[in-house]
This record gives structure tokens, sequence and C-alpha cells, in this order.
């Protein structure tokens, strides 16, 4: 490790994804200042990781990422040291539905949308304020190969997963001067909660999801964005694309009489 981000706000936190970023920068001493929709939840990953990192410095942050009204009043609540923020990781995010398009639910499109980009693009316009005035940050992005090839049934998450990759890609064009680095995450098939969560608790669905093959692992995952983060600052990384092993990209498809 050459850098170490001093205060690192992860969306998302009380998640597969968020703990295993969580525990990652806990590691290695950095401050951290943790989002998510339920204080109760927030409070236990805080003493999860208390119990192993007795002098770890934590902050939380509870709202819904698509209320931006709360989300400015949460940022508006931050007390030194934990109003100067590193390392963002735009983490929050979900699958509703696997349906064709056809008969899929709006209001899981608009779900998606939410909470994918809107509450993703607003995040980053609080922290990045003060990355601006501070001369420094990195802002990583997960993002998805859903963004890179599409599926069947992947409609609308695959388009909020693809605008991720492309504001990434925008915003480094806007920041490369300024010392702000970015960074998309774009991870393939990992088992966690994610596919449950598509599948509205259907276990069976999301189990099947994962059967006979060796997904990643949200640690996994986490080893990427932390050798990201902690890379020289001279150094960007645009964009890491992970498989597992036994993944790959699929063949066209071709309707045939």
């Amino acid at each position: 490790m050459i850098y170490k981000p001093e205060t690192v706000l992860i969306t998302g936190a009380t998640g597969d994804f968020g703990y295993a970023f969580a525990k990652r920068f806990a590691a290695v001493g950095s401050k951290l200042v943790l989002h998510g929709r339920s204080q109760d939840k927030l409070d236990n990953l805080k003493s999860k990781l208390l119990a192993e990192y007795s002098a770890l410095e934590i902050a939380t942050l509870c709202f819904d990422i698509a209320d931006i009204e709360a989300m400015e009043l949460g940022f508006a609540s931050l007390a030194a040291p934990f109003d100067a923020i590193d390392l963002l990781i735009n983490n929050a995010g979900g699958a509703f539905g696997q349906s064709p398009a056809d008969e899929a639910k709006l209001s899981d499109w608009l779900g998606m949308i939410e909470i994918n980009n809107k509450g993703l693009v607003a995040m980053t316009h609080f922290v990045l304020k003060g990355m601006r005035k501070r001369g420094k940050g990195h802002i990583i992005n997960i993002g998805s190969t859903a963004g890179n090839y599409p599926y069947p049934g992947g409609h609308v998450y695959c388009a909020s997963k693809a605008f991720v990759k492309q504001f990434s890609l925008s915003l480094r064009a806007d920041l490369y001067s300024k010392n702000i680095r970015v960074t998309n995450i774009e991870p393939g098939m990992v088992h966690t909660q994610f596919s449950l969560v598509r599948f509205d608790g259907d276990a069976k669905a999301a189990d099947a999801v994962y059967a006979n093959t060796d997904p990643l692992t949200a640690d996994d995952v986490a080893e990427s964005v932390f050798w990201s983060a902690c890379l020289p600052e001279h150094m960007n990384i645009n964009r890491i694309e992970l498989m597992p092993t036994r993944q790959a990209p699929g063949p066209l498809v071709v309707d045939r009489d």
C-alpha cells in the first residue's frame, strides 16, 4: 500500500459489498462514514467493526439514497474530521426483477434508476464540492459487467450500469486536471444477496444463479477497490472489469425460423 485514504464514505454499507469494503479499509485505519437506510443495521455494522478494530473512527449516515433532501441534511450533519471525504465509494444500488421488458413492472424500472443513477449522481455532487475545495479525492463507482454486455431481462439494470460507466468516464474528462481520481469497478457474477433481492426473496431462484460454478465473492471485489484506491496519487485506474474465471461474455444470439 502506497497511499491510504484518510476518510472513506461507503454508500450501501450494510450490504455484502459495503461490509467487505468497510472491513478492508478498517484494516488500514481509515476513518469510515457508513451510509445505509436502516439505523439499526448501521449500528450493528459499526459494532461488528469496532469489535475487531477498537480504535476505528466511524460515523453513520442514515437516509434513502434517492431522497435528495435527506441526503443534503445528512451531509450537513457530518462534523470534522468525517466531513473531509478522501474516497467516495458509490456502492448503493440494486436490480429488481428479470422479466422480459414487455412483462416488467414500471415500478421496478423506475426504482433502479432512482437508486443506481439518481442517488449515485447526487452523492457524487455533494462529495465533489469538498474534494474540489481541498484539491484532492477519489470517486470509485461500483458498476457492473451488465453495463457492457446486455442479457435477456437486463433492460433497465444494464442501462443503469452503462450510465454509471459513461458518467465515470465523463467525470474523468472534467477532473483529470484537478487531482481528483475516478474509477469504475465492473464486477461480473458475485455471490451476494444481489439475486435474492432481484428475485424478491425467492431463495431457490437466487441460489440457481450461483449453482455449480465458482462466482466471485464480495471480498474479491473489495480487493479491486482497495488496490485502486491505494495506488500512488498520480495514478488513476479508469476501469476494472472483473469476472470469475468460469464466466465470460456470451455470443450474439440469432432468432431463426
